[in-house]
């Protein structure tokens, strides 16, 4: 099949960047580092404690503001422990020089999200996060700021992932709404598609033993970010019940992981992403990890069933959720072509096919 002409970059169009000097490595990427439809960035060997987070401005750049605003400076060669509560800025491994008809945009990782930890790409000269404009070349930034645990993290610590597109592939309503009817985009009767995206609604009904969620505990232990299943869930987790309400009261500057009512769909030729908090929707932020790759929920790669984990905190005032209620919109883009590899096919994917799941660090 040919591929678009505009378009999400798909996992051999990325690896062509690299070939081409249009994505620039300090060091050879890593053997899993290319993911369908996304890049994995990676940590450099020092990050900047700052007094506060930072927006460049059309006039300056990163490294300016790093020298103004530095408070020191740690290595991370052998790891080091970043803290809640406290702002770094770490130079990526990763630079661009992109064409002038392709521009790229970040997020967080999916474990990153699950782990509280608030991340964000920031360029040179830029008035976006996560934003990285047609044709800027230089390097990225990535500002890391742990919200509920403290975390470990050394040079080549993966925990932002970039998509790159060319040109305009955002779904209109109607072409949205059509591919739902074909494909079942979410596993609900009636779509609610408006504001550019396909609703999702929270499950506080609970699984068979009423489980419904987890709110992070404080005052933990370390998160390695780069080991598996390390640590006992309760040592930094308090698993949530139903009691027969199907709701939830979220109170301020908590963390909780819930989950989706509906299972979510993302055939191989497109790929979606949650729209952050919508103050349409309620006072509350939901899943800071924003992309899922071709192939999520596909039952053909082993994800039938596959619910969206989402990640919500509450602002300034307690808020009820209640089952059912929507919590999010998915967009949903067109590929340039089919990756050769879709999301849980022999990828090592950790969210296949998942409920309710906490990341990957943790132990069941």
């Amino acid at each position: 099949m040919m591929a678009r002409e505009t378009g999400i970059l798909a996992d051999r169009a990325i690896s062509a960047l690299f070939e081409t000097g249009r994505l620039i490595s300090e060091r050879e990427l890593d053997r899993d580092q290319i993911q369908p439809a996304s890049l994995d960035l990676r940590l450099g060997a020092k990050a900047f404690r700052v007094r506060a987070s930072f927006m460049p401005g059309p006039s300056h750049l990163v490294s300016d503001k790093l020298d103004r605003l530095s408070l020191h400076v740690i290595d991370l060669t052998e790891g080091a422990v970043l803290e809640t509560g406290c702002v770094y800025i770490v130079p990526l491994i990763e630079s661009l020089a992109l064409p002038a008809d392709m521009s790229a945009s970040a997020n967080p990782k999916s474990s990153t999200g699950r782990l509280d930890i608030f991340t964000r790409v920031i360029t040179d000269y830029a008035q976006e996060f996560d934003k990285i404009p047609a044709g800027y070349s230089g390097p990225l930034y990535l500002e890391i700021s742990p919200r509920t645990f403290p975390i470990v993290v050394r040079r080549g610590s993966r925990l932002s992932q970039i998509r790159f597109r060319v040109g305009q592939a955002l779904l209109g309503e109607p072409e949205l709404l059509k591919l739902h009817e074909s494909e079942t985009l979410v596993a609900s009767k009636q779509p609610n598609v408006s504001g550019g995206g396909i609703a999702l609604s929270i499950d506080l009904a609970g699984d068979e033993d009423g489980l419904i969620g987890y709110r992070g505990k404080h005052h933990t232990a370390v998160v390695d970010v780069d080991k598996k299943a390390q640590h006992d869930i309760f040592d930094f987790w308090e698993p949530l019940y139903s009691r027969g309400r199907n709701e939830l009261i979220l109170d301020p500057d908590e963390f909780y992981i819930l989950v989706s009512r509906e299972a979510v769909h993302v055939p191989p030729d497109y790929a979606a992403e949650m729209t952050p908090f919508d103050p349409l929707v309620g006072e509350f932020r939901v899943h800071y990890a924003g992309f899922f790759d071709p192939g999520f929920g596909h039952a053909p790669a082993g994800g039938r069933g596959s619910r969206a984990v989402l990640e919500v905190r509450s602002h300034e005032v307690p808020f009820i959720l209640e089952d059912g209620q929507i919590v999010g919109r998915l967009v949903y883009e067109h590929m340039q072509e089919k990756p050769t590899s879709l999301y849980g096919s022999g990828l090592g994917s950790n969210y296949q096919a998942q409920g309710l799941k906490l990341s990957k660090h943790f132990r069941i």
